[in-house]
């Protein structure tokens, strides 16, 4: 992943954002909307390109494009970084191979442990039931 080469794959908008903030909303467009095409992106591989199509399946449009919006400030320019910040994240996070699992065998401690939960719970049944007085 080649983030300059990203960086300037990114499309940058400015719109008016919502809430409060008096006049200042009604005139000035502070909130920012990212988008990058992930299919025609140059600074990813095509693996990693597969990765992000997989995993961000939810968040693409349908020509595979990933479109952010911040309207945490009301300033645009710390909207831009604060966007960026989190587009740059989101890829990151997308990219992370997990760990593969390595199947694991209880220990005998674990073993005997649930043995004797197990007799435990089982006297504890046993003793819910009837006594068995002899009959003579």
């Amino acid at each position: 992943m080649n983030k300059d080469s990203l960086l300037s794959e990114i499309q940058v908008k400015g719109l008016r954002s919502s809430g409060a903030g008096g006049q200042n909303v009604n005139k000035v467009a502070s909130k920012i909307e990212l988008s990058f095409n992930v299919r025609e992106s140059l600074g990813l591989t095509g693996e990693e390109k597969n990765r992000i199509l997989e995993k961000l399946a939810s968040r693409l449009t349908r020509e595979d494009v990933l479109i952010l919006q911040s309207d945490t400030t009301r300033s645009q320019h710390k909207n831009k970084k604060l966007g960026i910040e989190r587009f740059f994240t989101i890829l990151e996070n997308a990219l992370k191979v997990p760990k593969k699992r390595k199947k694991t065998k209880p220990g005998p401690g674990a073993i005997r442990k649930r043995l004797k939960a197990k007799k435990i719970s089982a006297e504890k049944k046993s003793h819910r039931q009837k006594p068995d007085f002899p009959t003579e």
